[in-house]
């Protein structure tokens, strides 16, 4: 296991907000990782202990066999974790597309010659090639959010956590983000990402979620959208197929919402017919 959380307690003092309520969490090297649950559940603050940007007040963190909390450790762990927020503006700090890309490199203290070398190859992988000298004020929020994307990956991090990657971007923006993800998860960089969209969370390989700073459920996608009746009480907003299974279940048909692809829904649905009509 590359990260291990062990009974994390977290409070924000200042609120008086207990986010992290005995979190323990072991995600393995390369993994593709959902971490979903309604608002103020726990889900920013718990990717923010992953690479020492939080600190627990209670319990421990380690990546790779070393403690967050040591002060010796933090950026050998930064370097590990990249960390994408959910507003890009946050972490954008260049006047250009590549004048922010190099920003982490830089601060290695790096050549020049292998600074050069990783901002060409972060701004290819990311597919921002063509916006090398464009102004970041002249940028979409989806090119925004490849930028801040493309810094990380400049760090050559193991993992990469995303806070709502595809949050107020339009469905060409949002599909053009997800398909990097889905490139850099084939390439060997783990992958965390948080979302409210539960139809984006279908397609990793494992789901966390998470309710009043503990986590509630955690498997496959088909195990936790299998459980679809707790999700669904528990305020979170079902995928369309899961739902439209979901009903069919209450309705008194023997179908399982187990399902997250639109083709075996569709299956069972047409077995399900022709069972019916024979």
């Amino acid at each position: 296991m590359l990260i291990h959380l062990e009974d994390v307690y977290y409070t924000y003092e200042t609120e008086g907000i207990e986010a992290l309520r005995g979190v323990s969490l072991q995600i393995q090297e390369g993994e593709h990782l959902a971490i979903i649950g309604p608002n103020g559940c726990g889900k920013t603050t718990l990717i923010r202990h992953l690479n020492a940007l939080l600190l627990p007040a209670r319990g421990k963190v380690t990546v790779d066999g070393l403690k967050t909390d040591h002060p010796k450790h933090q950026a050998e762990i930064r370097a590990q974790i990249g960390m994408v927020f959910q507003n890009p503006d946050h972490q954008i700090v260049g006047m250009t597309v590549e004048e922010d890309v190099a920003f982490g490199p830089e601060n290695l203290r790096l050549p020049s010659d292998e600074i050069k070398k990783r901002v060409t190859e972060a701004m290819s992988r990311a597919g921002i090639a063509k916006l090398a000298g464009r102004g970041i004020e002249n940028l979409s929020g989806g090119e925004k959010r490849l930028v801040a994307i493309a810094g990380v990956l400049a760090m050559r991090p193991r993992f990469i956590a995303l806070d709502e990657p595809t949050a107020f971007l339009d469905p060409a923006a949002a599909g053009r983000v997800l398909d990097m993800i889905d490139r850099l998860h084939a390439e060997g960089v783990g992958i965390i990402h948080i979302t409210h969209n539960m139809a984006e969370a279908a397609l990793t390989q494992r789901v966390v979620v998470m309710r009043e700073g503990r986590i509630l459920l955690d498997g496959t996608p088909p195990e936790i959208f299998g459980k679809a009746a707790m999700l669904k009480q528990s305020g979170m907003q079902l995928p369309q197929i899961t739902e439209l299974l979901l009903e069919l279940k209450e309705a008194g048909l023997p179908v399982r919402t187990d399902i997250v692809h639109m083709k075996d829904a569709l299956d069972q649905i047409i077995a399900l017919t022709g069972k019916k009509q024979g």
